[in-house]
């Protein structure tokens, strides 16, 4: 059993450092999706109120065990959703040497500025999907 990936960054368009433009995959495979991580810990609380780069570190920690789950890890992530309540804010995060990295760091992504999550200590939610091989 094999999966082809293939990760397209079309010359015509300028290569953005924060995702790839497509990914297509085929094959025999599982398909993996993650809902929306939050950071919250084992009662639904807040995670670090105030300290997105905490709360993104928490999410990435929790998903990363999540793909693990699943057979998974973050080479096998084809797409990532990511809400957050300060746009702005995210990049100096996601961008910030210090924060450790998941992953190559560019599946293709779509990044959603949005005014609140469901609880309104939450300043980001990141769901993932993910292909592994069949089983």
């Amino acid at each position: 059993m094999s999966i082809e990936r293939k990760e397209i960054d079309p010359p015509e368009l300028f290569k953005h450092p924060g995702y790839k433009r497509v990914v297509t995959v085929q094959g025999d495979m599982k398909l993996v999706f993650i809902a929306g991580q939050t950071p919250s810990d084992d009662s639904y609380q807040c995670v670090a109120p105030g300290d997105l780069r905490a709360q993104y570190i928490h999410v990435m920690e929790n998903l990363e065990i999540q793909l693990k789950a699943a057979g998974a890890d973050w080479d096998d992530v084809v797409f990532r959703r990511i809400f957050v309540l300060d746009v702005d804010e995210f990049g100096k995060v996601v961008y910030d040497e210090t924060v450790p990295k998941y992953g190559d760091g560019r599946p293709p992504s779509t990044l959603i500025g949005v005014t609140r999550l469901s609880n309104p200590e939450f300043l980001i939610e990141v769901e993932v999907w993910a292909v592994v091989p069949a089983t």
